[in-house]
């Protein structure tokens, strides 16, 4: 499909097609462990890439196999959480998402039926999760192509850098990327790693 991506924005955006010669890609894949993800973003949330790589290597370890479930996690004493460096804040949320899964108000299994909008409303009745989370699980969770966030600090800066553009507004973010469409997810992927700061 990004071949077929690369084709549209040669086509309708000269400037995001020139900026995609410059980087490398690797097609998106669905994930084969939505809630996983899911607790990976909310203790990666607000972190270095490095930093939430180093984190939740240190929480795989507390389980057994590294097996982490909605079970364990909530069976898991906080305390023991915390000394892996994910804060209280974050283990609360990874609880909640735990407790919504095992009580079935967040269908993970089925979840990728649902169109995007679902999608979102569905993660953001979880603490912690919001519309960013939402949209980033949409594109690296769900392989969904056609997602644009415009509040997406790394986006933005990408868009003022190859643009030239000083200051931005969201309407101008949703024009500029309404020519991307269908293959959104794409011109995000080139526009992080434009600036090297794709999330993880």
């Amino acid at each position: 499909m990004y071949d077929k991506a690369l084709a549209h924005f040669k086509k309708r955006d000269p400037i995001l097609y020139k900026a995609s010669i410059a980087v490398e890609f690797q097609e998106i894949n669905p994930a084969t462990n939505h809630f996983l993800k899911l607790v990976r973003s909310i203790i990666g949330q607000q972190l270095s890439v490095k930093a939430a790589s180093t984190i939740f290597s240190r929480f795989e370890k507390l389980f057994p196999k590294g097996k982490i479930t909605p079970e364990s996690i909530l069976k898991m004493d906080k305390e023991k959480i915390r000394s892996c460096g994910v804060s209280y804040s974050k283990i609360e949320y990874i609880k909640d998402l735990s407790q919504k899964v095992m009580d079935k108000h967040l269908d993970l299994v089925n979840i990728d039926t649902l169109d995007n909008e679902k999608v979102i409303e569905r993660l953001t009745m979880v603490k912690g999760i919001g519309p960013w989370s939402a949209e980033m699980f949409l594109m690296f969770s769900l392989a969904r192509p056609d997602v644009f966030s415009t509040g997406d600090l790394g986006l933005k800066n990408a868009i003022k850098k190859l643009y030239k553009i000083d200051e931005i507004s969201n309407e101008d973010l949703i024009t500029i990327s309404a020519k991307w469409s269908p293959y959104r997810t794409y011109a995000c992927m080139i526009l992080w790693q434009s600036l090297d700061n794709e999330p993880k």
